[in-house]
């Protein structure tokens, strides 16, 4: 080895990794730095500052896929989104395909978000790292030549082009085309120096366990990858513009959800500089809508929105479009990728943010309110709330209230239900999906699309606004009274960060703690089931894949139930985008309680809360 690469390999083993960590993270980046020489600089611009935490956590693993993925800083090495990274997918995703579809002339379909890479985080020395101003259309153009040069066709948006695909559009788009499968360039809601990959199949939902693990075995047998001239792929046909119809298709499909009654409801629009496009949406449908100018432009620095995360799932990320909100009765945003809605409501002189799963309630409630042709289906992930379950089961809907988290199960139960899965009692053919719905601000209302679709979610609130507002009250009025008619469900979440390739270990350590040794009480409450959805006995059953036991790394702990509630619950999970343990809390209240009761429920609630933060502090 150089002189660096010593220096490195030393500084390496002394953060005090675990062996087989330390050795793989020091041979990754041997190797890289062989195969990747342009790339020497800045790794030596590490070394020289003595940022070894940050090179072992570059190099000590390939980026493995979550439940949204591949997602994660951009930057160099096989644990971060780069040119080769992405290739290396894509050539796998390639395999995968053909395996999928033998015979068939294979098409993808490409989307991309507003993302370019400037190191805001400081990483690299400056002038050392030659992928800043790498961009999500970059990298879609990148993975269009490698699909092209193994004669897949790939259909994206011509280049120079001023609109976006989106993710729910790209879902969309797959269906439509009666493509095999997509590829998004984008890191949804993350700090705008990440980046990642989110394939789908070509239902056009995101893969799920055993699938996505086989396509990682594909990745990972990648040993080169093809690349083809741009031009001559296009001449040739195998690189193709998406069609502007695609956008129309989508556009109305969405708009003949409307449906008749009241359009009053004023509302202000913004995209927070991301590819969003509900106010098209909103305004197909007949909506007063009005788009936040200074946020509808797209910036890969999202620069108006605070500490630069466009997450509507923050109130925060929506102060900017409410100081402009005007006469607006609510405010809607979606973040760069346009997946989540986040919506304010303007109640009694002031804004309200509701949260993921006050939206994920209003517009359940608001779609049963009409008339089915066959028995309504609602379904929600596990840490969604049950008020959820309650509001379906009191208009007479099925509910699937038990899956892992992760809207991809979500597209795959509509898969299933394609396939003539029976629910319970029910057949497929005599179920109506209704919505899907998660905490994090994740809505989908036709199974004409795979994945969460702002557009979808915006507006049915903007229904559910305009009929309250033709009533005299607004939605934080009508989430009270859900609340009040099935029970004051309360939710709330703590997490704790492990960054590095150390925080790892420190997260997983936490999760087996809880495994050997389960606590009887929690919080004061005796702990009535202890569930570990790893357990091959359990409700999922055998293990199907390595990405699966990740997937069911979660541990359910139920409480017995109070004075004013029917028990609570506390699920363990660590994220799988980000180095995150998120611990989702939930306290069941009866319905029609008191003031005096409420406030107990609240009490309860916070309770939980400080006991998981103690559990994460260890």
């Amino acid at each position: 080895m150089s002189d660096w690469l010593d220096v490195a390999a030393e500084g390496i083993a002394a953060l005090g990794l675990p062996a087989d960590l330390t050795k793989t993270a020091t041979a990754n980046l041997v190797s890289w730095s062989a195969a990747h020489p342009d790339d020497d600089a800045a790794l030596q611009g590490l070394v020289t500052a003595g940022k070894f935490d940050d090179l072992a956590d570059a190099f000590y693993r390939t980026l493995p896929f979550g439940t949204a993925g591949r997602r994660g800083p951009v930057g160099i090495g096989p644990n971060r989104i780069n040119p080769h990274t992405v290739a290396s997918s894509v050539q796998g995703h390639v395999a995968w395909l053909r395996q999928q579809f033998p015979d068939a002339s294979l098409q993808v379909v490409i989307a991309y978000d507003v993302r370019a890479f400037h190191d805001t985080r400081g990483v690299y020395l400056p002038g050392t790292c030659t992928l800043l101003g790498l961009s999500s259309r970059g990298l879609s153009e990148h993975a269009a030549r490698v699909y092209a040069a193994n004669g897949v066709t790939a259909w994206l948006l011509p280049r120079g082009s001023t609109v976006w695909t989106s993710t729910p559009e790209l879902s969309f788009a797959i269906r439509l085309l009666s493509a095999h499968g997509g590829l998004n360039l984008s890191a949804s809601h993350n700090p705008p120096d990440d980046n990642g990959v989110k394939v789908f199949d070509a239902t056009g939902a995101q893969l799920v366990p055993p699938a996505d693990q086989d396509l990682l075995d594909e990745v990972a047998r990648v040993s080169d990858v093809q690349l083809a001239d741009w031009d001559q792929a296009a001449a040739d046909g195998l690189i193709r513009d998406l069609p502007p119809e695609v956008h129309t298709e989508y556009l109305q499909t969405l708009a003949r959800l409307g449906g008749p009654g009241p359009r009053g409801a004023k509302v202000r629009y913004t995209p927070l500089h991301g590819t969003g496009c509900a106010h098209e949406v909103l305004a197909a449908a007949g909506f007063d809508v009005r788009l936040h100018t200074p946020q509808a432009d797209a910036h890969p620095l999202f620069p108006t929105v605070p500490e630069h995360v466009a997450n509507p799932e923050r109130p925060q990320a929506l102060a900017d479009a409410i100081a402009s909100a005007g006469d607006a009765d609510i405010v809607l945003g979606t973040d760069p990728d346009a997946d989540r809605i986040g919506c304010a409501v303007r109640h009694q002189d002031t804004w309200v943010h509701l949260s993921g799963n006050e939206i994920a309630a209003l517009v359940v409630d608001e779609l049963l309110q009409q008339t089915w042709p066959r028995t309504p289906l609602i379904v929600r992930t596990e840490v969604t709330t049950s008020l959820v379950s309650r509001i379906a089961a009191a208009h007479g809907a099925v509910v699937v209230d038990d899956l892992l988290v992760g809207f991809k199960y979500i597209g795959a139960l509509l898969a299933e239900l394609d396939g003539g899965l029976q629910i319970g009692d029910h057949a497929a053919a005599d179920l109506q999906y209704v919505a899907g719905v998660e905490e994090s601000n994740g809505v989908l209302v036709t199974p004409e699309i795979r994945d969460k679709d702002s557009g979808g979610g915006a507006l049915v609130l903007a229904r559910a606004a305009s009929r309250a507002k033709a009533s005299g009250y607004t939605l934080v009025d009508r989430v009270a009274a859900l609340e009040q008619a099935h029970g004051v469900i309360r939710n709330a979440q703590v997490r704790q960060t492990y960054a590095g390739a150390t925080g790892l270990a420190q997260r997983a350590a936490v999760l087996d703690g809880l495994r050997a040794d389960p606590p009887a009480v929690f919080a004061g409450r005796q702990v009535t089931a202890f569930i570990d959805h790893r357990d091959p006995s359990g409700r999922f059953g055998p293990h199907r894949s390595a990405s699966d036991t990740a997937a069911r790394n979660v541990l359910v702990l139920q409480l017995a139930a109070g004075p004013h509630d029917e028990g609570a619950r506390v699920v363990l999970r660590p994220s799988g985008t980000e180095p995150k343990l998120k611990v989702y809390l939930e306290v069941r209240g009866k319905p029609g309680l008191s003031e005096t009761a409420r406030t107990a429920v609240d009490a309860t609630l916070s309770a939980l809360g400080d006991a998981a933060r103690a559990e994460l502090a260890g």
